[in-house]
C-alpha cells in the first residue's frame, strides 16, 4: 500500500515529472496525428490505384499487342476459374492529344487505353469516377445532352450537345463574316488606278445575287452560249412513272428522282448533328487548377464534353505510321491521382483496333492486357502465382502482375515513408524516456535517507523497486493517455485546423491543386494506436529501471551514513 501511496505523491508533488509527462504527451500525440493522415493518404491511394487497374494484368510484352486473346481467356479460366469474376480486354498505346485551345493547338502527352464499355466496369471501379451520372451508371461513348456534376463556375457544367451546338453556330457566324470581310476587302481592288475616291469603286454584285439572275440575262448576248432549255415534254410523268418517280414526290420519299442525293446529304457528318467517336479524358489532361486568392480551387478547361480534339499516336504496323484521327470529349475522369489524371484517356476498344490496324484475317483482333477480377476473399498472391505457373512468359507473349506489383515502386514509397517517420517520431519519446532516466536518478540521489529509513523499517529491495517503477509506469500511462487523447482530438478536427493556421500565416497548408483532394485525408487505426501507447509506456518503465535497481541496492546503514 506504501508504494502507491508514494507514487502517487511523487506524481503529484514532483513538477520535474510534469516535464517528462509533457515529452510523452507529446511524442504520442504527434505518432497518432501522423499515423492516422499516412493510413488516409495511403487508404486513398490504394483505392484510386485499384480503381484503374484490374486485380490481375496479362500485359503484352510488345507495344503491337497480341492474338487470339480468347483462347487465352478460356485457358486462364480452366486454371483459376474458380476465383475469377469477370475478365476484360483493353489496349494501350502513348500518343498525342492536341485541343484547340485560344487559336492555338495545346499537346498532351497522354496514354490512350481501348477499353470495351459493356465488360470494363465489371473488372475496375472505373465508372465511379466519371462526371456525368449516365456514365457512372454505364459506360459508353456518346455525348450526352446535359448533367455534367462539375464547380458551379466553370464550363464543365455547361457542356454536352447543347455547348456543342452553340460552339458550331458560333464558329459559323465567325466564318460567314470572314467571308464577308474577304469579299469586301477583294472588292476593293477594283478601284481605279487614278484615284482613290471610293465613289469610283467598281459595284461587286454578291454571289447570292448572281445565282438569282435569270438564265436568260446571263447568255443573252453570247454567242457560243448553249441552247437554253426548252419547257419539260409532255411525256415526261408517264416515263417518271414507268421508272417507279414521282414528279411531283418530294425529297428522300420514295418516289423523289434524287432520293439517293438526298440520302448522302443526310449521311454527310454534320457536327452540330453528329459527333466524332468518343473520347474520355484525365481530368487534369483538360484542365488546370489553379489557387483562388481568396482559398479554394478554380478550374481552367481548355476543353470540355462537346468539344472536338485531335490524337495522333503509332499504328501497329511494321515500321509504325503516325495515324491521327478526331474525337470528340464526352466525359471526363477524375480519380484525384495526378498520375491518372493527367495521362490517360480512354477511347472504344474496336475504333482503336481499327485504327491502329489490329486486326488479322485470320487471327482476329489483336489486344494490350487482359485484365482479371477476383472474387471477393480469393488468395491475390496465389491466384498469380498460380496463373505464372501456367503461363510462363517465355512461351506465351505477354507477362502477368498482380496491381500491387504493377504499382510496387509507388506503394513501397508510402510504406517506406510511414516506417521512417514512425522511427523518427518513436525517438521524441526517447528523449522523454532519456528524461525520465535523468530525474529517476536525481530523485535516487535526493531521497538517499528516506530509501534508508524504509529499508531500515522493513522495506525490502523489490519494494523499493517497484516504487521507481510504478512511478515510471504511471508517467507513462498519464502521458500516453493524454497524448492519446489530444492526438485523436487533433484528427478529428484537423480540416479545421488546417483552415485556422491557413488564416493566421496566410499561406495554404493543404495545396489542392497538389493532392487533389478537397479535405485532408485521415483514418485512424485502433492497432497502431494501442502500439503508440504501448511503446510509450514501455519506454517509461525501461527509463526506470536503472534508477529503481540503484535504490534497491541501497544498503540501510550507508543510506543513513550520508545524514
Amino acid at each position: 500500500m506504501y508504494k502507491l501511496m508514494l507514487c502517487l505523491r511523487y506524481l503529484r508533488t514532483r513538477y520535474i515529472a510534469l516535464a517528462s509527462i509533457i515529452s510523452v504527451t507529446l511524442g504520442v500525440a504527434t505518432m497518432v496525428v501522423v499515423n492516422s493522415v499516412m493510413s488516409g493518404f495511403s487508404h486513398e491511394m490504394h483505392i484510386r490505384l485499384h480503381g484503374i487497374l484490374s486485380d490481375i494484368v496479362m500485359e503484352s510484352h510488345s507495344l503491337d499487342g497480341f492474338y487470339q486473346y480468347d483462347q487465352h481467356m478460356a485457358a486462364v479460366k480452366k486454371v483459376a476459374g474458380d476465383d475469377i469474376e469477370d475478365m476484360t480486354v483493353t489496349v494501350h498505346v502513348p500518343a498525342m492529344l492536341d485541343i484547340y485551345y485560344r487559336n492555338q493547338w495545346m499537346p498532351r502527352q497522354v496514354t490512350v487505353i481501348g477499353i470495351d464499355d459493356a465488360t470494363y466496369n465489371k473488372v475496375s471501379d472505373f465508372s465511379k469516377y466519371l462526371k456525368h451520372p449516365e456514365n457512372r451508371e454505364q459506360v459508353n461513348f456518346k455525348l450526352k445532352e446535359a448533367g455534367y456534376e462539375g464547380p458551379a463556375d466553370s464550363k464543365l457544367t455547361e457542356a454536352g450537345w447543347d455547348y456543342r451546338r452553340r460552339q458550331i453556330a458560333y464558329q459559323k457566324a465567325i466564318e460567314e463574316e470572314m467571308q464577308r470581310f474577304e469579299i469586301m476587302r477583294q472588292s476593293g481592288r477594283t478601284l481605279k488606278a487614278s484615284t482613290h475616291d471610293p465613289s469610283q469603286l467598281a459595284p461587286m454584285p454578291s454571289p447570292l445575287a448572281q445565282q438569282e439572275e435569270p438564265v436568260k440575262t446571263r447568255f443573252a448576248d453570247d454567242p457560243d452560249a448553249p441552247p437554253l432549255p426548252g419547257p419539260p415534254p409532255a411525256e415526261l410523268a408517264q416515263r417518271m412513272a414507268a421508272n417507279g418517280t414521282d414528279a411531283a414526290a418530294g425529297p428522300g420519299t420514295e418516289g423523289d428522282p434524287f432520293r439517293g442525293r438526298h440520302q448522302y446529304e443526310e449521311n454527310t457528318f454534320d457536327p452540330a448533328k453528329h459527333q466524332s467517336p468518343g473520347i474520355i479524358l484525365g481530368m487534369a489532361v483538360a484542365n488546370i487548377r489553379q489557387p483562388k486568392p481568396e482559398g479554394g480551387v478554380r478550374d481552367i478547361f481548355l476543353a470540355v464534353p462537346g468539344d472536338d480534339v485531335r490524337l495522333t499516336f503509332p499504328s501497329a504496323e511494321s515500321p509504325p505510321q503516325a495515324v491521327s484521327e478526331t474525337f470528340t470529349v464526352v466525359d471526363f475522369y477524375e480519380s484525384k491521382m495526378s498520375e491518372y489524371d493527367s495521362g490517360f484517356a480512354f477511347v472504344p476498344l474496336s475504333k482503336l483496333q481499327s485504327l491502329r490496324y489490329m486486326t488479322h484475317p485470320e487471327l482476329g483482333s489483336a489486344v494490350s492486357t487482359i485484365q482479371i477480377r477476383l472474387k471477393p476473399g480469393a488468395d491475390l498472391n496465389e491466384v498469380t502465382a498460380r496463373l505464372r505457373g501456367a503461363f510462363p512468359p517465355d512461351q506465351f507473349p505477354f507477362r502477368i502482375q498482380s496491381w500491387k506489383e504493377l504499382q510496387g515502386p509507388l506503394l513501397a514509397a508510402v510504406q517506406m515513408e510511414k516506417t521512417i517517420l514512425n522511427i523518427l517520431l518513436f525517438l521524441i519519446i526517447g528523449v522523454a524516456g532519456f528524461g525520465i532516466l535523468a530525474t529517476f536518478y536525481m530523485i535516487v540521489v535526493e531521497k538517499t535517507k528516506d530509501i534508508g529509513i524504509l529499508k531500515s523499517l522493513g522495506a525490502s529491495g523489490g519494494g523499493i523497486m517497484s516504487i521507481f517503477v510504478g512511478y515510471g509506469l504511471s508517467l507513462g500511462i498519464v502521458g500516453s493517455g493524454v497524448g492519446c487523447i489530444l492526438g485523436l482530438l487533433f484528427v478529428w478536427n484537423i480540416n479545421h485546423i488546417a483552415k485556422l493556421i491557413e488564416i493566421i500565416t496566410g499561406r495554404e497548408v493543404f495545396d489542392p491543386t497538389i493532392y487533389y483532394f478537397q479535405e485532408i485525408p485521415t483514418i485512424v487505426e485502433p492497432s497502431a494506436i494501442v502500439m503508440v501507447v504501448t511503446g510509450a509506456m514501455l519506454i517509461a518503465v525501461m527509463a526506470s529501471v536503472l534508477p529503481a535497481i540503484r535504490a534497491a541496492r541501497l544498503h540501510p546503514v550507508e543510506a543513513l551514513r550520508y545524514e
